[in-house]
Order: structure tokens, then sequence, then C-alpha cells
């Protein structure tokens, strides 16, 4: 592997991202996890004081389900920045998880207008999309000036997404990579070795971050620092500290990789950092 895959020096500023709920736990899960505008508000701040400078957020319904209201957004939001100001990026999911199809992903992100927004690309690369509507969609994301995370769950997404930026179909822009360590890996794990397909077959411009499951998380956030890649740490994917006790926080995750990159000689992204780097409003 060449230095080059890893994209950039360790002397770069960390991204810390808090994803603090995502779109299945429940309180029932851990009392901690903030699923109302004002507990992610109350998160975010938390998250701030502790590294993080975006925040990945998911809404729910009344009943607590997975939403993609854009109405909800814009209570959350509201809430969040009440909390954090402009110094977190709020990053919004577009994420299906069963519930939604391709074309209403689109719809809502292009109503919502958010500052930031994650993008899994298998979600999206659909046939009622096709090509053309792919095309149309980032484009349009460009123009806006939107931060785009696009999720990869495997190489074989990475492969598609050096495809679509090839042929033109992605323009050019200041995309930003997230690589799902272990997705479909036994009880849903992650190893730091997870990452290594990943750095071989990534040849481009775009700088990246993993997010990773289970106890194992900060490992892996570790060794993406190390090569110069961004950390997503949160109750998303994972409850537990690095020494396999079940964190009081989301704050607690974030604290330990803001000590991973201590540790490595980085300093933290402040969301001026990311703004200017990504060009999101």
């Amino acid at each position: 592997m060449s230095a080059a895959n890893a994209q950039a020096p360790c002397s770069d500023a960390l991204i810390i991202t808090v994803a603090p709920n995502g779109a299945y736990k429940q309180p029932a899960d851990h009392p901690a996890l903030p699923i109302t505008p004002q507990a992610l508000a109350a998160t975010a701040r938390a998250c701030l004081d502790a590294g993080a400078a975006m925040i990945h957020m998911h809404i729910r319904d009344a009943r607590g389900r997975h939403s993609l209201d854009v109405h909800g957004y814009r209570e959350a939001q509201r809430a969040v920045r009440q909390a954090v100001g402009e110094h977190m990026v709020v990053q919004i999911t577009s994420e299906a998880a069963g519930v939604y199809q391709a074309l209403e992903q689109i719809a809502m992100v292009e109503e919502l207008r958010p500052e930031a927004v994650s993008i899994g690309l298998r979600e999206i690369d659909r046939p009622e999309v096709g090509e053309a509507g792919l095309a149309r969609f980032f484009a349009g994301l460009v123009r806006e000036r939107t931060m785009v995370q696009v999720i990869l769950y495997d190489v074989a997404d990475l492969h598609r997404w050096q495809a679509l930026r090839a042929s033109g179909v992605v323009p050019d822009a200041p995309w930003f990579l997230l690589f799902v360590l272990g997705r479909y890996s036994a009880g849903q794990t992650s190893q730091p070795q997870d990452l290594l397909p990943f750095l071989a077959a990534h040849g481009g411009p775009e700088p990246w971050a993993v997010c990773a499951f289970g106890a194992t998380e900060n490992r892996c956030i570790a060794a993406a620092a190390a090569f110069g890649g961004h950390a997503r740490v949160g109750f998303e994917n994972n409850l537990l500290t690095r020494d396999g006790l079940v964190a009081a926080d989301n704050s607690a995750l974030v604290r330990q990789a803001a000590q991973a990159a201590q540790a490595l000689g980085r300093p933290l992204a402040t969301a001026d950092d990311i703004r200017q780097r990504f060009t999101a409003r």
C-alpha cells in the first residue's frame, strides 16, 4: 500500500463526526440515545465540547421510527443550531432504512437543501433514477454547495463511485467518502484491517472517513487517523468504549477519538475548517 493511497498526511486536521442515534436504535438500547430535537441539541453541545465538529443526524417520527420528513428535519436543525451555533456542521442522513425509495430520498434532499448530507451510493444508484437522474442530482448538490459524504459499504461500491466519476456522471467537486468497515461481518464487529481493501482500491483525490461497529470502533478510528483519514463515531454504530464497557453517552466515544488524534499528533478540525474544505455553506 502506497502513501498516496492514504490521501492525506497525518498532520491533516482530523474531522470527528458524531453519529448519535441512527435509524434503528431506541432509548431502550441506551437511555442517552437522543431522538427528540431537544435531546439532539444537548448531545450536539456535549460532543462539540468533546471534539466533534460535525453531527450526522437522524430524526424520528412521533412513534420513534426513522423519518426523512422535511419539517421534522428543520425543527431538529433549529434546535441544534440554538445549542451550537455555527460551531458544528449539521449533516442530515438520506438513509432509506427500508422505509424510503431512491426517488423519495432525492426529493427530500432537494427540498430541504441542507448544509451537509450523507448519501448511500447503492441506495440512490437505482434503475428508477438512472445515470441521467444521478447526474442531475449530483450537479444540483454542487450548485447548492452542499457538502456531500458518499457512503460506500464495500470495494464494489467504491469501484462504482470511481466509474461514475470517470464517466462524468458525477462532476468534479470536493466529495467526502465514508468507508463502512465490517458492515456484513458476523455480529457487525469491525476490525482495523477491514480498512485495507478500501485503501488499496482508493486512488482518487477524495478525502475519506470510516465508521465501525462494536468495541473495536476506537481501534478502527485510530487506524484511519494514522493513514490520514477521518472519523465517524457514536451510538448509531456502537455503544461501547474501547475497554468494552457501555459508554455513558456519545461524547465519551468522541473523546476517545480525540485522544487517538492527539496520540498521533493530528489536530482536530473545526466546523470552519470543514466548510472551507468542502465548500458547504
